[in-house]
């Protein structure tokens, strides 16, 4: 267990999406609170968290709003540091631009 907390980069990204998506607003809220405070150091240990999660290569896509949306990041647990790389409608998601 690492000493200190994850750093989210790119919260305005999730701002921005819920302000589109208000329906998106309180599950975003939530996960950027539940990762803001935690201290993981492997994949295994944030699946324990978001055992709905899929690690797809380098990213990590947390399902949002009971998987109406996808949230895409790059966690790096040696830094303690997430990315925010998308947050996407589910229809976005499936079209892929995303993986490029």
């Amino acid at each position: 267990m690492r000493t200190s907390a994850m750093r989210i980069i790119k919260r305005a990204a999730l701002v921005r999406f819920w302000n589109q998506h208000p329906d998106a607003k309180a599950s975003l809220k939530a996960w950027y609170a539940v990762v803001r405070k935690a201290k993981w150091a492997t994949p295994i240990e944030m699946k324990q968290v978001y055992g709905n999660s899929d690690l797809v290569g380098r990213r990590t896509v947390f399902n949002i709003a009971g998987n109406k949306y996808r949230l895409i990041a790059r966690v790096n647990y040696i830094s303690q540091t997430v990315f925010v790389l998308h947050v996407l409608t589910h229809s976005e998601y499936d079209k892929g631009a995303w993986k490029s």
